[in-house]
């Protein structure tokens, strides 16, 4: 229950939470948890534009690294969406 009463609180929106949790999964190198929690973004109203442009952001501040790491599972993400 404790992260389900977290997603529910009404100060950040579903898309916003989803932003923030995907951010921080590539920020601590967390590959294997982003590709639920991009669709979810997506599913919230996140577009494609928008969280390719969280990967070039984090990059300069999370470490080009991670960011590289990421991309592959993020293009698996976009690429099995419905356009």
């Amino acid at each position: 229950m404790l992260f389900r009463d977290l997603w529910l609180r009404p100060a950040l929106a579903p898309r916003d939470r989803s932003l923030v949790t995907v951010s921080a999964l590539i920020s601590l190198g967390h590959v294997a948890q982003i590709s639920y929690h991009l669709n979810r973004a997506m599913d919230s109203g996140l577009t494609q534009a928008e969280a390719s442009e969280v990967l070039t952001h984090l990059a300069f501040y999370a470490g080009w690294p991670n960011v590289f790491s990421a991309v592959p599972v993020a293009k698996g993400v976009f690429d099995k969406r419905p356009r």
